[in-house]
């Protein structure tokens, strides 16, 4: 009850405040969408397509490391990092509730069997990252919000600290998820030619490039083929010269030591081997990942952060500088979202009751079941005592719609862009309700119990 005192000291309000309280945050978040939405619009074209594209690089490459580094690096100790730990973790609970929520709505709503594996990664892989950072920034530029002075700080630096297992669950689950159906899989004969893609297209989606840029320059031999359907399993009325063969992702020749050592492994090891080989684990080092372990290493050993992060520190005019370009993260964040909007949803062949399906599921659903764990967790000591904005930021990793970046991850598998691109849009159309629902329901019935 100790968290409900902090609540009742005034900071929340009674009636008509609380609702003025928790809705104004959205409010901001919707204003700066609509300017960006408004500024890319065909009728104005203010800033075009390849405008946004730029901004985008900017945000990913130099504003959110920023953000991140500066923020992170200030709050994190070694005391923390241990007290930390249900962050990360939370991020691996909702994924998997997601999975089971997505399974049955695949089962429920039916929606064509090639994206059956599609509905259930888009209803189980949230928005951890960009969304999450805006709202906080929200939150935290309003007169009055529960969660103390160090409100900013705190907040990005949480969920920041999710960073890291956010981008491992794509390079690995959300990866494989989207490969492309074997049984769905588009054969090109040996003789055909392949178009080549053009990275500055401008008739692709801007979700593309709308998270992460660059993800399309990350396409290896076999992302855009049913690599893990055709090592596991074996169909007889595909051609299996049309698919590349398991044998020629092994290294050197039948008798290369490589060989010989295959052929004492059990064939199940085997294939989760040459599965494993072909992840693509290495990519997981992108300017945000990086800026979070860097400020983690730094902000864990004291000598080090002194030198860097105290008021006299000999390196305070690099973070000063730093903290000066992390203002612009979430304004340009906000704008490009608005930009991505702006395309409206592309052609789909989902069907609108699979579309409702994962949208309830992801929306309405999840955040009740994520109330239900937070609590939980509460009761059983993993939260940290007393810090309102740890519990806040937990619950909105199960309040975001589907991360934007699975849309750039179905461009680099070649599997359901246009679908990724519709969902995406309706989704973040219906969050402008849902999330306003649950930041009063978390403001009022919620943080004050937990």
């Amino acid at each position: 009850m100790e968290s409900f005192s902090v609540l009742s000291d005034g900071n929340v309000k009674s009636g008509e405040e609380d609702w003025l309280t928790a809705v104004e945050p959205l409010l901001k978040v919707l204003s700066l969408t609509i300017i960006g939405l408004v500024l890319a619009h065909p009728k104005l074209q203010v800033l075009t397509k390849t405008t946004f594209r730029l901004l985008s690089k900017l945000v990913f490459v130099l504003f959110l490391p920023c953000l991140i580094f500066t923020q992170l690096g200030q709050s994190i100790t070694l005391e923390n990092f241990n007290l930390w730990w249900f962050i990360p973790v939370n991020v691996i609970i909702s994924t998997a509730v997601g999975c089971i929520l997505g399974y049955l709505v695949a089962i429920i709503c039916r929606p064509p069997p090639e994206f059956f594996r599609f509905t259930i990664i888009m209803t189980a892989f949230g928005n951890t990252g960009n969304l999450p950072l805006a709202i906080v920034g929200s939150v935290c530029h309003s007169r009055k919000h529960p969660f103390g002075p160090n409100c900013q700080t705190n907040g990005v630096s949480y969920v920041s600290f999710a960073q890291w297992v956010a981008v491992i669950l794509v390079y690995t689950l959300v990866y494989h998820m989207m490969e492309p159906p074997l049984e769905y899989y588009e054969i090109v004969e040996e003789g055909d030619e392949i178009e080549e893609v053009n990275a500055n297209d401008l008739s692709r989606p801007l979700l593309v490039e709308a998270e992460w840029p660059g993800m399309e320059d990350k396409e290896t031999e076999h992302c855009k083929t049913p690599l893990i359907a055709r090592v596991f399993t074996s169909i007889s009325n595909i051609s299996q010269s049309s698919i590349p063969d398991v044998g020629s992702l092994q290294e050197g020749g039948p008798n290369s030591p490589k060989s010989i050592m295959c052929l004492a492994e059990p064939k199940v090891v085997r294939r989760i081997r040459i599965v494993a080989e072909q992840t693509p684990i290495q990519h997981i080092l992108q300017p945000p990942t990086v800026a979070s372990l860097l400020a983690i290493i730094i902000g864990m050993v004291p000598h080090l952060k002194s030198f860097v992060f105290d008021y006299d520190a000999p390196l305070s005019f690099i973070t000063d500088s730093f903290s000066i370009l992390a203002g612009a993260a979430v304004p340009f964040v906000l704008l490009i979202l608005g930009g991505m909007l702006a395309e409206g949803p592309l052609e789909s062949k989902l069907g609108i009751r699979t579309v409702i399906g994962i949208s309830v599921a992801r929306l309405l659903i999840l955040p009740l079941i994520g109330i239900g764990i937070t609590l939980l967790a509460g009761k059983m000591n993993f939260l940290v005592p007393g810090d309102l904005m740890y519990r806040f930021v937990i619950l909105l990793q199960y309040t975001t719609p589907s991360a934007i970046l699975l849309g750039a991850i179905a461009s680099l598998r070649g599997y359901a862009v246009s679908e990724a691109s519709a969902l995406l849009f309706w989704q973040h159309v219906f969050a402008v309700f849902s999330l306003s629902l649950y930041i009063i329901i978390y403001y009022n019935l919620v943080l004050p119990y937990v």
